[in-house]
């Protein structure tokens, strides 16, 4: 036990003001927790009051007025600048500290230690920040809601069925051919690019470009093959317009959703205020595009089971994960719909931009992506095209994810409501506040990495060897338990391939390696795109 349990130390908040003494035996009515402070439970209602332990309300805080605050975001442009915004009040009120913008409160924190005693009290059904414009969407279109916006059992009975199609290790086992097919595609779409626009001596041309749009389509037309086991054909010379509407309508609910959360969506419905329509219509065009692949699933799968034929599992064909759920019949039809458009609008910028941060982080390190492709090679070569177990032999691939996600996560904080009253940083935080782990500021601490500035796949080789109680809580990117991301595997497997296979057929390097701008739309993503050399190997 801590030295200061022996101190005599002045209660605060709900336990009045007297002193207590630690030095003594606890009375059955009291317990003593990890951090060393004493929990009196016999209290009115069952609330826990706790003694040496400072009240919620002596948190630190950016300022009690929550439409001040909204007022300060908006001028000073902090929506887009959240993460800056976070990293620099941590520096300035420490390591936790409450904010409340508009409508919405938290309690914000960074450390490992703090974040795993969060997850430690998350409940069998835990809970995350509702993105309730979201929500308001498809109530008033009369959409069914999937596991992103549902909550406690029927979140878990929906969660259950989703987990054996995309997060079981059987479930990647069926998937990983049909990304690796779209990675090998792009490579060869890329390779092409090269001869013909490229320069240099022949067989070692290299082009620079801006390579965004075309790992757009690249996660789009990846997460379609997976969800739909179909095809789109986005490597073609004049892709779809219907697929381009809807990666614009991805990035257009994304960019209005962060201003939606700290205002009444209702409220703003009722306005016909603008924010609000260009969000509803965005959502619209993503449901559109959803729904048209969905109904030519179900007819291919029905015309199929129909003719009286073996399914596609049976005939060894992967039908996707809408035909895996179908052929199950676990969840209803609605619900199938809710959940794959759910994925879909969740797995294109997720994928897409971090790979661009990835190809950066690469293109200006060439010794950690000289020893990332040796690895590679070997793996490769060793594998026999079997792509499982060439990422398998290469865990530089995955330490190159977790980093480029330790720098530039996807979302900025991961948020939980916890189920009992705990104590962090020796304030007392009641049961059903909001809190959030705010994932970019701890990734760049040097509280919590060592050098955390330098691009380092190989500092999570060491993490593996030494790990420690809270060494699992350092790499957030992708959430945390029961309700981590449900696309989680998918999306790692699909940029672990991805750059696997350029790594294999290009040398990276870039025109200049200053610091990229980040801003915040509801993802983290560059400002400006960074352009990218691909030299042919």
């Amino acid at each position: 036990m801590s030295t200061r349990v022996t101190a005599s130390i002045r209660a605060k908040g709900t336990c009045g003001s007297r002193n207590v003494f630690f030095g003594v035996t606890p009375q059955k009515s009291l317990c003593v927790t990890a951090t060393g402070a004493v929990v009196d439970r016999k209290l009115e209602g069952g609330k826990r009051a706790v003694k040496g332990v400072q009240s919620f309300e002596e948190i630190p805080h950016t300022g009690r007025s929550g439409w001040l605050n909204l007022v300060k975001f908006w001028r000073e442009n902090r929506f887009q600048q959240l993460h800056k915004h976070m990293e620099s009040t941590f520096n300035t009120l420490g390591p936790i500290y409450r904010e409340k913008v508009g409508t919405l409160s938290s309690v914000n924190i960074m450390l490992p230690s703090d974040i795993s005693e969060l997850f430690k009290s998350e409940g069998l059904h835990p809970r995350r920040m509702t993105l309730q414009p979201w929500a308001t969407h498809r109530e008033i279109r009369n959409h069914r809601k999937g596991i992103f916006l549902k909550n406690g059992e029927e979140w878990r009975a929906d969660r259950v069925q989703l987990n054996k199609e995309v997060m079981m290790s059987a479930a990647v086992k069926r998937f990983l051919p049909h990304l690796d097919e779209v990675a090998k595609d792009f490579c060869r779409m890329l390779q092409s690019r090269v001869e013909k626009e490229g320069r240099g001596e022949k067989g070692k041309h290299s082009i620079t470009i801006d390579p965004s749009a075309d790992l757009f389509r690249f996660a789009l037309e990846a997460s379609c093959h997976v969800l739909y086991g179909e095809r789109i054909g986005l490597f073609s010379s004049s892709p779809s317009l219907e697929s381009q509407k809807f990666i614009w309508a991805v990035e257009r609910m994304l960019t209005t959703t962060p201003p939606l959360l700290y205002l009444p969506p209702r409220l703003l419905l009722r306005m016909g205020a603008p924010l609000w329509t260009q969000h509803a219509t965005a959502w619209d065009h993503i449901f559109s595009h959803a729904e048209a692949r969905i109904q030519r699933g179900y007819q291919r799968l029905s015309s199929s089971l129909g003719r009286g034929s073996v399914t596609g599992v049976a005939r060894g064909q992967y039908t996707g994960v809408l035909g895996q759920l179908m052929e199950k019949g676990q969840l209803s039809l609605d619900l199938i719909k809710a959940n794959i458009t759910e994925l879909m609008a969740g797995g294109v910028d997720t994928t897409a931009v971090p790979l661009q941060f990835a190809l950066f982080e690469l293109g200006r390190n060439p010794e950690v992506q000289e020893r990332v492709r040796q690895q590679v090679r070997v793996s490769w070569a060793q594998a026999g095209g079997d792509p499982q177990k060439a990422l398998q032999g290469a865990p530089l691939l995955k330490g190159t994810i977790k980093e480029v996600l330790r720098l530039y996560p996807v979302g900025i904080t991961v948020q939980r409501y916890p189920v009992r009253d705990i104590i962090l940083q020796n304030y007392h935080i009641p049961a059903g506040t909001l809190v959030q782990a705010c994932i970019y500021s701890m990734g760049r601490s040097s509280k919590v990495f060592e050098d955390p500035l330098r691009f380092d796949p190989m500092r999570w080789s060491r993490e593996e060897a030494q790990r420690g109680e809270t060494a699992g809580f350092r790499s957030l990117a992708f959430g945390f338990g029961a309700r981590q991301c449900v696309g989680r595997r998918i999306a790692e497997n699909e940029m672990q391939l991805l750059l696997m296979h350029i790594l294999l057929s290009f040398h990276l390097s870039v025109p200049s390696s200053e610091d990229l701008q980040t801003t915040v739309t509801l993802i983290l993503q560059p400002k400006t795109p960074p352009r990218i050399i691909f030299s042919k190997l």
